[in-house]
């Protein structure tokens, strides 16, 4: 008999059934039961993903009240930043961004968080032909957009435009930039009607029923790549806006996909690189499960 991959042997031996669940406040849109339901019938385990609701002051008491049936948490806004004081363990990812969207509990009871949307964010723009960047415009500053300058760096960004509607809001971001050799400038929001087609990726961050302000110009919808992080309800304004010039898109169901893939990684094996048992066939069931 073939000799078993790590993977393929931590599933074998995980005990059935374990709990997972992803938490944030609001949470009742989030497809990420889908995701997970799929990949881990999939692997054939017998575990059960849900979604509760949790706010900042409620994630302390949450996360104690976790017992040894727990194997770990995907984690959205707005408690990617609170949970980092409250983890035992942090990937270097989660120290550069200040953000984790992962949690993986060891059955000694330590909390290892994990930054996943980086990777989800080079997967999809990946998949969409994006393998290298210059130039690029992100809108917004919170948590997830610092994964995407993360993200943008690693495919080579050296410039960024960062449009905000509070430049005070940005500080940690711009410094974050500065930290990976990448030139950041604040700019309005209202700048989307002035970006220009070297700006090859332009990526929207905001929250939902946040308006862009303005039409982007045509030549920039043709030339660049939309990543929007947006996924309910879709498509978003900005994203019509690509789509009425057949531009290209990566959805934020483009991004949720991959970085999924990398937590079930994680809580399947504990490891962020051990690619899972027929990860082909698992992304494809994940993909399918989305609406």
């Amino acid at each position: 008999m073939a000799e078993q991959t790590a993977a393929q042997q931590t599933v074998a031996e995980q005990p059935s059934p374990r709990s997972l669940a992803v938490i944030g406040s609001p949470i009742e849109h989030s497809l990420s039961p889908a995701l997970h339901a799929a990949a881990y019938h999939r692997l054939g385990l017998d575990w059960r993903y849900g979604r509760n609701e949790v706010t900042p002051d409620g994630l302390a008491a949450y996360l104690g009240g976790l017992d040894e049936r727990w194997r770990g948490l995907s984690v959205t806004m707005p408690l990617k930043e609170a949970l980092v004081p409250l983890l035992d363990e942090h990937h270097e990812d989660v120290m550069l961004t200040g953000a984790a969207n992962t949690v993986v509990l060891t059955d000694d009871g330590r909390r290892r968080g994990y930054n996943t949307d980086i990777a989800g964010v080079r997967t999809a723009l990946g998949r969409a032909g994006v393998t290298a960047v210059r130039r690029a415009a992100v809108i917004g500053a919170g948590a997830t957009a610092r994964s995407i300058v993360v993200a943008l760096a690693r495919l080579g960004a050296r410039e960024i435009d960062v449009l905000v509607r509070d430049e005070t809001r940005a500080v940690a971001l711009l410094d974050l930039a500065e930290l990976l050799g990448v030139d950041a400038a604040p700019r309005p929001l209202g700048d989307l009607a002035r970006l220009v087609p070297a700006h090859e990726v332009v990526a929207w961050t905001l929250p939902n029923g946040v308006p862009p302000l303005g039409m982007v110009p045509e030549a920039v919808r043709r030339a660049s790549t939309l990543l929007d992080v947006t996924y309910h309800p879709w498509p978003s304004a900005l994203a019509q806006q690509w789509q009425n010039v057949d531009g290209a898109v990566v959805s934020g169901r483009d991004m949720l996909l991959h970085q999924a893939v990398r937590q079930v990684r994680l809580f399947v094996s504990g490891s962020n690189a051990e690619p899972l048992p027929d990860e082909a066939g698992v992304e494809s069931v994940m993909a399918a499960a989305l609406p």
